[in-house]
């Protein structure tokens, strides 16, 4: 059987004729692999930058520097590969993303342009190297026998799955892992003390275990089982363990501390299951590139490749400020699917982890789309 890595390459068809300015245009964005074609439609509508909320307000200087840093990664892909270089020798982020990039506005399959913009952070966990009666929940490495293959039979699980007696079949669920610690194909970086710290560090994608010497082990995504993420929160109202004004990271971890008989039921209703690897520097997103605090998001990928700038209006969670500014979209997440969805990446430490748990916030969001 040929396994494969995918890697994307991103072509794109433009707008022709244009009879209104409020006329939504369809166009697609077509992703090719290394063994397949895969469409998916995207609704954009022209726009100019005078027309952004906020556009000119914003450090665009700033805004250019981390597209420079984000664009060592992006520049893999031909669609960015020109772009990325006239960057490297420009230091006017208002001149630079005027002149070289086009905006449109996006909108939804019901033709809105708001969406949903949540908020994630690199978090702190605190661990050991060794297993002991404090530290015993594991963060493993990615999996000797973990397999990506074009295989038919895992075309539901993210192309994701093993070998078992020369078949393959998909990869473990959470819950089978969890029911198997002594799985030789499962190595560990580090135990940590607190399980749903872990959690949360799965559905982050990164963040940094500290260890009883002091010493920072920096941790970043490696690999998903291939599973459909599920989202814990719908169960928890349903069953009565939180209310909605309870919905938030805070919350939730304050129900399994009083409740701590209770998590490995709500948890392992999320088949999803991240592995990890070391890594040299801090959070680094499914782009490759260190995360930017308050510069960087986190979308579908179906929709927006990475590397593209993003503008974004939305609301801070807790001050209700407007935010108004030019990202770069670096990451992905399994709870991030739809065409004005991301997560906006609040950074590392305590505040970060407040506005994070607590963001929910609706968005609009415009793509600039690299002139040809």
């Amino acid at each position: 059987m040929k396994n494969s890595v995918l890697i994307l390459l991103f072509s794109t068809f433009l707008f022709f004729g244009c009879s209104n300015k409020n006329e939504i245009k369809k166009i697609e964005l077509i992703e090719k692999v290394d063994l397949e074609k895969k469409e998916a439609s995207n609704r954009m509508e022209l726009t100019n930058f005078y027309d952004i909320e906020g556009f000119f307000e914003d450090d665009l200087n700033y805004a250019l520097d981390v597209f420079k840093k984000d664009c060592k990664r992006s520049k893999r892909y031909v669609f960015f590969k020109d772009i990325c270089h006239k960057a490297q020798f420009e230091t006017d982020g208002r001149k630079f993303f005027i002149i070289n990039f086009q905006p449109y506005k996006l909108y939804d399959s019901k033709s809105s342009d708001e969406g949903i913009i949540t908020g994630y952070y690199e978090p702190l966990l605190y661990g050991s190297l060794t297993k002991t009666k404090r530290y015993k929940y594991p963060v493993y490495k990615i999996p000797k026998n973990l397999i990506i293959s074009d295989d038919a039979k895992l075309k539901d699980y993210k192309l994701r799955g093993k070998i078992i007696e020369n078949k393959i079949v998909p990869y473990d669920t959470r819950a089978q892992i969890e029911a198997n610690p002594n799985n030789p194909n499962l190595e560990v970086i580090a135990y940590v003390d607190d399980k749903y710290d872990l959690f949360s560090l799965h559905v982050q994608g990164s963040g940094k275990i500290q260890l009883e010497n002091g010493k920072i082990i920096n941790v970043g995504y490696g690999q998903q089982n291939g599973w459909p993420f599920t989202g814990i929160g719908t169960y928890m109202l349903e069953k009565g363990y939180v209310t909605r004004n309870e919905m938030s990271i805070q919350g939730i971890k304050n129900f399994f501390i009083k409740n701590p008989s209770k998590i490995d039921e709500v948890l392992n209703i999320n088949d999803s299951y991240i592995f990890f690897r070391i890594s040299k520097d801090g959070a680094a997103g499914s782009l490759g590139s260190v995360l930017t605090a308050k510069r960087n998001l986190a979308v579908d990928s179906d929709f927006i490749a990475l590397g593209m700038p993003v503008f974004l209006n939305t609301k801070n969670p807790v001050t209700k400020q407007s935010i108004n500014q030019l990202m770069v979209a670096a990451d992905v997440g399994g709870a991030i699917k739809g065409e004005i969805r991301a997560d906006f990446f609040w950074g590392f430490g305590p505040e970060a982890f407040d506005y994070a748990g607590r963001m929910k916030e609706k968005g609009k969001m415009y793509i600039l789309m690299p002139k040809k």
